[in-house]
């Protein structure tokens, strides 16, 4: 009895790993359209360190961002069980936050074709210019750039929480808690990874360009190198491209999933289309999600927009 005890608790367990898997595959392709951003974003704030301090400066940030999770994923757990009905207006003001950051980026973009100097090109003008101050504090500026980049992934990783608690909100406590906390460990695991790489990687690019070509070897190497320059900027530039798309499909997406009267919008349009066409109809929901995410994030940019005009004036 006792060994048949053991092997059906093992059992048990391995279903429920089994169902936390796939339940951390479903909450990951759902949290998957803000990494593009979380990306872009978290090695962007470590530009301007010094280059033997990049990986110090991602792993400081990295423990932060696994810190802001330790507190995220409890608070995440403790609103399931006492406040279930906060789920669905904190996942529609998740999806008009993404939309919000969105849009803020377009109207940047367009901004800065009348304006010449973007914010951007201004901010890093201003890096070099403090960098070449003989008297800046290095230490300071170094943990200045840390907190600064923990406090913006506090707020990337609410975002990714929230989005994965909706995907489980109607499991048992115990599914809810381990999709949380493997999604937690992943994402930090997998983003910070990849922005080490990032940072690091024109390093590498320059050090393989640099070294002499004197055999068949560091030939192949310097090819390499060259190209890890020329991919570097592109790469930064695409995952600013592919969070910005990404932020309006899963801002939208999230609007759709928990608002009935837009989701009934989107089964009316689809209704218009052929019933044997899935990749008609996949294609289609997905853009009406973009369509929502951009409107709903030009409404609300532009309302903010309104009030602080109105409450500087």
């Amino acid at each position: 009895m006792a060994g048949a005890s053991f092997f059906a608790l093992f059992d048990d367990i391995a279903l429920l790993l089994d169902d936390v898997a796939a339940m951390t595959k479903v909450a990951a392709k759902k949290t998957a359209g803000v990494l593009g951003d979380d990306l872009a974003v978290n090695a962007e704030q470590v530009s301007g360190v010094k280059a033997n301090r990049e990986l110090p400066v991602v792993w400081a940030v990295a423990k932060g961002s696994l810190l802001n999770k330790c507190m995220l994923v409890p608070a995440a757990i403790l609103i399931s069980i006492f406040a279930n009905w906060l789920i669905v207006p904190l996942l529609i003001m998740g999806g008009l936050f993404l939309s919000f950051e969105g849009a803020e980026k377009i109207i940047e973009m367009v901004e800065k074709k009348g304006k010449g100097k973007n914010k951007k090109t201004q901010h890093q003008e201003a890096l070099i210019s403090a960098l070449n101050e003989p008297d800046l504090d290095i230490v300071k500026y170094e943990k200045d750039k840390i907190k600064s980049a923990i406090k913006t992934d506090f707020v990337l990783s609410a975002e990714i929480i929230i989005i994965a608690l909706g995907t489980v909100a109607n499991n048992t406590l115990i599914e809810q808690i381990l999709v949380l906390s493997v999604i937690a460990i992943v994402v930090t695991t997998g983003v910070y990874g990849v922005v080490a790489l990032i940072v690091r990687m024109d390093d590498v690019g320059l050090a393989w360009l640099s070294l002499k070509p004197s055999n068949l070897f560091n030939k192949l190497r310097n090819k390499i190198g060259s190209g890890l320059l020329m991919f570097a900027p592109k790469l930064m530039q695409s995952l600013s491209w592919i969070g910005l798309v990404a932020m309006f499909l899963v801002g939208g997406g999230m609007l759709t999933h928990n608002m009935a009267w837009l989701h009934h919008v989107s089964e009316i349009v689809l209704g218009f289309l052929p019933a044997d066409s899935n990749v008609i109809h996949t294609t289609t929901s997905v853009l009406l999600d973009g369509s929502y995410g951009v409107i709903a994030g030009l409404i609300v940019a532009g309302l903010l927009h309104l009030i602080l005009s109105k409450t500087k004036e």
